[in-house]
């Protein structure tokens, strides 16, 4: 997974799927770093209608 000391110049980066933002790492998301896809909440409200589940009717 990830290294134990990482430092501010040293952190993974993804592109958020919603705006194509490159984004860094946080703390917050050490537990699922790696089933994080958007940068912020503004950008999970506002996802791909592709990324939302089925719904039933």
């Amino acid at each position: 997974m990830l290294p134990g000391k990482l430092r501010k110049g040293q952190l993974p980066t993804k592109i958020c799927v919603t705006c194509g933002r490159p984004f860094e790492y946080r703390k917050k998301w050490r537990a699922n770093w790696n089933e994080v896809k958007y940068c912020g909440e503004r950008c999970q409200r506002n996802r791909p209608a592709t990324d939302l589940p089925a719904q039933r009717p």
